[in-house]
This record gives C-alpha cells, sequence and structure tokens, in this order.
C-alpha cells in the first residue's frame, strides 16, 4: 500500500522493487485531487518512485487562501521534497498543476529534473484575458455551482461520464473560497503568469525540458515558440476533453516513462 507523507498530503508509493527511472512528482488540477492520476500508477510505479500530492485546499490537504496559489503551493511542495530528500523529480502537472510545476521548476530547479506539462492552464489568449472578470463574478455569487458548470464544459462528447461526474462531485464539495483564491493567483493577481505576455515572460525562465501535451492545437502551437531547450517539444491529442490524462490513462502514462528515460 503508498505511504502518506506528513506536511501536504502526498502518497508517496517508494522505490520501485525493480525501476531504475527517476522520481515522478503528478500534480493535479483545479478541483481536482491527487486520485485523478491513479489510473496511470499500475502503468508507472514499476519503474517509478511516484509522489501524488493534493494541493492546498484540494482533497486532504488543508489550507490557509494564502497558501492557495500556484506560487505558494509550488514552495510548500519544494520543502516538502527537500524534508524528504527526494528529487531532482519529473514534475508532471495538469492544468492548475501545470503551473504549480512550472513555478517549482522556476524558482526551485535544483528540484526538477524536467517537466510534463498536461493542457497547462498558461497562455491564455486576449478572448480569455476577456472573459476572467465575469468568470469570477459570477463564481464569487454562484459559488460551486458555476464551478460545476465550468468543468463540465471541458469534457467532450466522448468523454467517458463517469469521469465526468466524478469531477462534477469533486467540483461541488470544494470550498468557493479557494476556488477563487486559486483563479485569481493564476490569472488577475500581481506576478500571475496565466495569461499572455507574462506567461511568456515567465516561460523563458525554465530552464529544464519541457514535453507539453495539449487537447488544443493552438495552444500546443503556442506553447512550441515557448521551448528553448532543444530536447522539448509540444504534442496535441485530438478526440480527447481538457482531463486528457484520465481519458488516456496508458498511453500518458508511457509518454511520461519514455520522456523519463531521454531527459
Amino acid at each position: 500500500m503508498p505511504a502518506e507523507a506528513e506536511g501536504p498530503h502526498v502518497v508517496d508509493t517508494g522505490p520501485p522493487a525493480g525501476g531504475q527511472g527517476p522520481p515522478l512528482l503528478l500534480v493535479h488540477g483545479w478541483g481536482g485531487d491527487g486520485e485523478d492520476w491513479a489510473p496511470l500508477l499500475p502503468s508507472l510505479t514499476p519503474h517509478h518512485r511516484v509522489l501524488v500530492p493534493d494541493l492546498p485546499g484540494h482533497g486532504r490537504s488543508p489550507a490557509a487562501l494564502a497558501r492557495c496559489s500556484p506560487r505558494a503551493a509550488a514552495a510548500e511542495l519544494a520543502g516538502w521534497l527537500r524534508a524528504s530528500g527526494v528529487g531532482p523529480v519529473v514534475a508532471v502537472g495538469h492544468s492548475l498543476g501545470g503551473q504549480v510545476v512550472t513555478a517549482l521548476a522556476v524558482e526551485h530547479p535544483e528540484l526538477v529534473r524536467s517537466l510534463v506539462a498536461v493542457a497547462a492552464a498558461y497562455g491564455g489568449d486576449a478572448a480569455e484575458a476577456g472573459r476572467l472578470p465575469a468568470e469570477q463574478a459570477a463564481l464569487r455569487r454562484e459559488g460551486t455551482a458555476w464551478a460545476v458548470g465550468f468543468v463540465r464544459r471541458a469534457f467532450t462528447a466522448d468523454s467517458p461520464p463517469g469521469l465526468r461526474e466524478r469531477h462534477e462531485r469533486l467540483m461541488a464539495a470544494m470550498d468557493p473560497e479557494v476556488l477563487l483564491s486559486y483563479r485569481e493567483a493564476m490569472y488577475l493577481a500581481p506576478g500571475a503568469f496565466g495569461l499572455r505576455p507574462a506567461t511568456e515572460a515567465y516561460l523563458r525562465r525554465r530552464r529544464c525540458p519541457v514535453l507539453a501535451v495539449h487537447d488544443s492545437a493552438a495552444a500546443a502551437a503556442w506553447e512550441r515558440t515557448t521551448l528553448r531547450d532543444a530536447r522539448s517539444r509540444a504534442v496535441r491529442w485530438e478526440g480527447v476533453g481538457h482531463y486528457l490524462h484520465e481519458e488516456r490513462p496508458a498511453e500518458l502514462a508511457a509518454l511520461i516513462h519514455d520522456w523519463s528515460r531521454v531527459v
């Protein structure tokens, strides 16, 4: 059985019996929890020590609102990694988690070997920037009902119904103030790097190799313009929604494992 760590709630599968791959840090997205990655673990744990945290205010990790930002979450994970003596890691993040692992790589570079950004929540264009104030006002007014509707739109008609229902349940159970705090810190607060050109300036500080996986062709094309390391690449998966890591877990696990052997 995986062991649970103190501090932020982290599931640590421990060193693999026969594998030699680098440790993996898997960070979930806005309104999710560490269980998002459960479908990938059977493929990854034979080769890697896998660390799966719940971000502050999600799952079993408590939160003061001051901790509910990508940079604060990254700093907390950095402290946990240092205290645990684990690293450098291949840091994998979905959506909000993509911002968190990017902040970890930029601000704590000695702890990150390479990044895998899965539908990362950065690089928002002018249209997204224009929508954000009204969306924040709706979230403040309607609470988790608005958030449930938001996450419902993140799936395609072909997405597994059980997956959509799971994320609607998770979102409905969230504290609206936590959801608001993260979105503010991701996109609107001073120092936020979720919107262009702030994203582009922040990503120039990434020094490690990056594998970006997107469900949007436009997002993948934009991300390619930000990559500096010759080993980095951005790919687009067709026919999936925003939660592509849960729609095609075996495929993503194989991609992560292959990437970790190269970088």
